[in-house]
């Protein structure tokens, strides 16, 4: 059953006439606007929710307030547990398929269904399954759609584009908890849901125009065909070439891509590093509004506008990754300074204790700070990843099959993100609780300290050794 949808998938993608606007639908500008798009929507839906969520278990579900944050909690674990669950598997599918657009839709119809559930739910089944649906969804984007990315653009231009993609994450979270709470203040419940309806709308009409690039190549000149292929990842002669070595290899049976991944020092030191700071990143999340409550007096509006000195460092997103692409020997050294440096802003983050002017301006710039250290290390680490996955492919060809497992790496960082979303909240939050805001600062700040030591050891190889690189360092740009 599965294969027979497989190949309906495979055959659904070749067309017998010429679609209209192939060259720019198929050009790596647009799919990567495609891509940043399908992340806003996703984060920007998920975030829109949030200032809701309290008001909506107490009046359409009919929880007391005793109970309101207990299933605030574990709506939001719901949604990490979905997004660990559901993104090794939508990796190995996006791989097995052999195309990238499908399953975005498929994510797409996931997120069309949780914002559905959500909006009629009156009943903690309905909030329960519209998180888990939510959860599927972010996992299929950020799986999907980042192997869609390496698959589109060039090697030397990929740290760039993957920062706009960064970037449209960072303003869906800082747009979509504050949109959210000023729609339900000024238009209430269903207005909100009317404006995630209509994001969604947009989200469809861009995600049906787009064309992968080797779909579109029958239609477009072939001598740019020619060229395009040699350099695609999924290029046929780049999947076939082996050396002698490979070809004794081959006679083996190949073992499966993901064992051959988690092998990988490298890719394991990368999948903590991506742990640690969706941890960082979701302790504060659950510890950060209720401090700046007790301690400024803050109410929502406040606490959702705390979190934008920690998201506009994500704007030179774009700028570090077109840094790494012309220096990609530096991933190793900004990715271990930017853990080491974060070090003393997290225990500076102690000092930080009672009401007054000056200590709210000492809390955003010591986020801010803490923003441009995160804005630094995701970049680097999904690059990382890329550069694994191609080497270990150009090491052993045979394992990967044609489809490669660019989207299984993705799938599994995705699952390293995801634990760490789940553990954030509970690790920080009971820190704080039994020992206090300052020493759940310096605890956050010694994880981020000792993360540096794998890094500088093994971002871009084993330091001390020199990284063979991909198996094809030349891209054609669409």
């Amino acid at each position: 059953m599965g294969t027979r949808f497989i190949s309906w998938i495979s055959r659904s993608e070749k067309r017998s006439t010429k679609p209209k606007w192939i060259a720019f639908r198929s050009s790596r500008g647009f799919i990567c606007f495609v891509v940043t798009i399908a992340v806003f929507t996703d984060v920007f839906l998920y975030g829109m929710i949030v200032p809701v969520t309290p008001t909506a278990l107490q009046q359409k579900v009919g929880l007391s307030s005793d109970h309101e944050q207990k299933w605030t909690s574990i709506l939001l674990a719901l949604y990490a547990a979905a997004l660990l669950a559901v993104s090794p598997v939508s990796g190995y599918l996006a791989d097995r398929m052999q195309t990238r657009r499908w399953p975005l839709l498929t994510g797409l119809v996931a997120l069309a269904a949780s914002t559905s559930l959500l909006c009629v739910g009156n009943t903690l089944g309905l909030w329960i399954a519209g998180r888990i649906f939510q959860g599927a969804s972010a996992a299929v984007v950020w799986t999907v759609g980042l192997a869609l990315l390496v698959d589109t653009v060039g090697k030397e231009s990929l740290g760039q584009f993957l920062g706009y993609t960064s970037m449209g994450l960072s303003l869906g979270a800082m747009t979509g908890p504050l949109l959210g709470g000023v729609i339900y203040q000024s238009g209430g419940y269903y207005a909100v849901f009317a404006t995630a309806f209509a994001v969604i709308g947009v989200d469809i009409v861009l995600r049906l125009a787009l064309i992968e690039k080797r779909h579109a190549a029958p239609w477009l000149e072939s001598e740019k065909v020619s060229r395009e292929e040699q350099v695609t990842h999924y290029s046929q002669e780049t999947k076939s070439v082996a050396t002698e070595a490979d070809r004794t290899a081959i006679a083996e049976k190949p073992v499966p891509a993901v064992l051959r991944l988690l092998a990988s020092p490298r890719l394991l030191s990368s999948l903590w590093s991506y742990f640690i700071i969706a941890l960082l990143l979701a302790s504060f999340d659950a510890v950060l509004p209720l401090y700046v409550q007790d301690t400024f007096g803050w109410e929502q509006t406040g606490q959702g506008l705390i979190f934008i000195p920690m998201s506009i460092p994500q704007l030179i997103n774009p700028a570090i990754g077109a840094f790494i692409d012309r220096y990609p020997g530096s991933r190793r050294y900004l990715g271990a300074g930017s853990f080491v440096c974060s070090v003393p802003v997290y225990v500076l983050l102690r000092l930080v204790t009672h009401n007054s002017m000056q200590q709210k301006i000492l809390l955003c710039a010591l986020l801010t700070l803490l923003g441009v250290c995160i804005a630094v290390l995701i970049p680097v680490i999904i690059l990382e990843i890329n550069e694994i996955v191609e080497e270990e492919e150009k090491k052993s060809p045979e394992s990967f099959g044609k489809g490669g497992a660019v989207a299984q790496a993705y799938g599994m960082s995705n699952a390293a993100f995801a634990a760490g979303s789940l553990a954030g909240p509970f690790f920080a939050g009971y820190i704080r609780t039994s020992a206090g805001w300052g020493t759940m600062a310096w605890t956050l700040g010694l994880l981020s300290g000792v993360t540096g030591l794998p890094v500088v050891l093994t971002v871009g190889g084993w330091i001390g050794t020199k990284s063979t690189g991909p198996a094809v360092e030349e891209r054609v740009e669409a």
